[in-house]
């Protein structure tokens, strides 16, 4: 009788690239020489979220977590610990993380890790958060919560015609990824299905400063135009580079170039971790305009509310500082 064994980082590669080349599972599973059911199972835990692409180190770091918490009762004991992180969750609109280390800050004898804060608000459920619930659903306050989705895509996406004059990461200056330095910018566009009208977002790197634009298309004039009218109100040398992806909206980065002397550069198709802070942005972005949000009916109000809220949230890589403090402090040192 032999053993299932775990799923490898390389297998995982494979299946992405099986992915890419429009393979079939039960193709890609006799090239691993893995069952079909073992690949099915692979995608329906991995490939989740808007733009529902299968990326083989998450997948990794998913399986890894599930090993490492496999059979752990997971819970906070103390009711003041408990107390707090509710609060905190529900009133305030805290992460875990930002729980712990505030929580580390006014009560240094309560101090617990974020990874304690996440056990507790899922061992509520059975199966991890998956089955019916046996408390209060604080999943509901979690920026990036999990639920159970049902397939309706391919688990793959075809990219449009290329976008011409592209300059690819690979040429970006090395300090954008050391983020040694404030003013490297990440931007991405967010779709509503029931109308035309979307959020272009724009994160700076290294504070996390978040500008979130509405539009009435996702045209490239439109794009173009809504990143250069955010932009252009900073000093040059806090827009030196901007990170996009592929899509086509995006098309008016020479434009964008020319009226902002900011040097724009392309992530590699369906290599979204390349823009992982905009990424995560427009996670927590979501968790204000959950998916299905028509974003026609939300107002310019709101959306200066929700960039305010997210600007004024004490960040753990930024000593608990706000990334509103810390991109002002970066603006009065150039000025």
């Amino acid at each position: 009788m032999t053993h299932y064994q775990q799923l490898t980082i390389e297998e995982r590669e494979k299946i992405q690239a099986g992915l890419w080349e429009r393979r079939s599972l039960r193709g890609i599973a006799w090239g691993l020489g893995r069952d079909p059911s073992t690949i099915y199972r692979e995608l329906y835990r991995n490939i989740k979220g808007e733009k529902r692409r299968y990326v083989p180190r998450m997948a990794q770091m998913r399986a890894v977590e599930r090993i490492q918490t496999r059979g752990r009762r997971l819970r906070l004991k103390n009711h003041n610990i408990r107390d707090y992180v509710i609060r905190k969750l529900k009133a305030e609109d805290y992460s875990p993380e930002q729980i712990a280390g505030t929580l580390a800050i006014e009560h240094p004898a309560y101090a617990i890790s974020p990874e304690a804060i996440y056990q507790f608000i899922y061992a509520q459920y059975h199966r991890h958060g998956y089955g019916s619930c046996l408390g209060q659903d604080l999943r509901i306050y979690l920026k990036r919560h999990h639920q159970v989705r049902k397939h309706k895509y391919s688990p793959f996406q075809v990219e449009k015609g290329p976008i011409k004059n592209r300059v690819f990461i690979d040429a970006r200056p090395s300090e954008v990824a050391a983020r040694v330095s404030c003013g490297h910018w990440e931007g991405d566009s967010m779709v509503s299905r029931q109308s035309l009208v979307g959020l272009n977002t724009l994160v700076e790197r290294v504070t996390g400063l978040a500008l979130i634009t509405k539009i009435q298309n996702t045209t490239a004039d439109e794009t173009t135009r809504a990143v250069t009218t955010r932009l252009k109100t900073y000093p040059w040398r806090l827009r030196k580079t901007l990170t996009l992806d592929n899509g086509h909206e995006n098309a008016g980065h020479e434009a964008i170039m020319e009226q902002l002397n900011t040097r724009v550069f392309f992530a590699h198709p369906y290599h979204s971790w390349e823009r992982g802070t905009n990424e995560n942005t427009n996670g927590l972005i979501r968790w204000y305009l959950p998916k299905g949000t028509d974003f026609a009916t939300v107002s310019e109000e709101r959306i200066r509310e929700i960039e305010y809220k997210l600007n004024t949230r004490p960040r753990k890589r930024l000593g608990w500082k706000t990334p509103l403090q810390v991109f002002n402090q970066s603006v009065a040192l150039e000025c």
